[in-house]
C-alpha cells in the first residue's frame, strides 16, 4: 500500500497503521514532556494505552462517555471530531478522568497527580484525535486489537 507522505505530515494515518504510529507518537511526547526518563515515559504511555484499551471501563467510549457526564463533552468531542481541538486543563483531565484513574496513571509514571494531569492534558488530545482520524469512535477491531498488542508490549 503506498504511503500519502501529505497526509502523514499532516498527522493522518490509515487505520492499519494508526496503532504503532500513535504509539511511537506518543511515546516521543511522553519522553519529551518527562524529559526523556525511560520508566516515567514508559508508564505514561503504557497507562494511557490501558485506560483506551480497558473492557471494564469501556475503553475509549467509556472515556467519552465520563467526559460527557462530567460536563467536559464539548471538549472530547472536539478531540474526536475533524476540526481544531479544544484544549483542556490539568483540572479538568482530573474532573473527566476521576481521581482513581489519575492515581493510578501517577504511579504507573512515577509522579505526582498534579505533574500527570498537566501532562495527559498536554497528550490526551492528539492521542484522542489520531485514534479517531475519521470524526467517530470504532468500537473493536483492528484498532482495538493493535492497541491490546502495544499495551503488552508497553506494560
Amino acid at each position: 500500500m503506498p504511503v500519502d507522505l501529505q497526509s502523514k505530515r499532516l498527522g493522518r494515518w490509515a487505520p492499519e497503521e494508526v496503532p504503532m504510529a500513535l504509539f511511537d507518537e506518543l511515546a516521543a511526547k511522553a519522553s519529551s514532556l518527562l524529559g526523556g526518563e525511560g520508566g516515567e515515559q514508559s508508564g505514561l504511555a503504557g497507562g494511557i494505552m490501558e485506560m483506551l484499551t480497558n473492557k471494564e471501563s469501556a475503553g475509549l467510549s467509556g472515556l467519552v462517555q465520563s467526559f460527557q457526564e462530567k460536563g467536559l463533552g464539548d471538549i472530547i468531542s472536539s478531540w474526536i471530531g475533524t476540526g481544531a481541538n479544544l484544549p483542556i486543563s490539568a483540572e479538568q483531565i482530573k474532573t473527566g478522568l476521576g481521581s482513581d484513574m489519575i492515581q493510578n496513571l501517577a504511579a504507573k509514571a512515577g509522579t505526582s497527580q498534579e505533574d500527570i494531569s498537566a501532562k495527559l492534558a498536554a497528550l490526551l488530545p492528539g492521542v484522542i484525535d489520531k485514534l479517531t482520524p475519521d470524526g467517530t469512535v470504532s468500537e473493536g477491531g483492528l484498532l482495538e486489537k493493535g492497541m491490546e498488542f502495544l499495551k503488552g508490549k508497553v506494560c
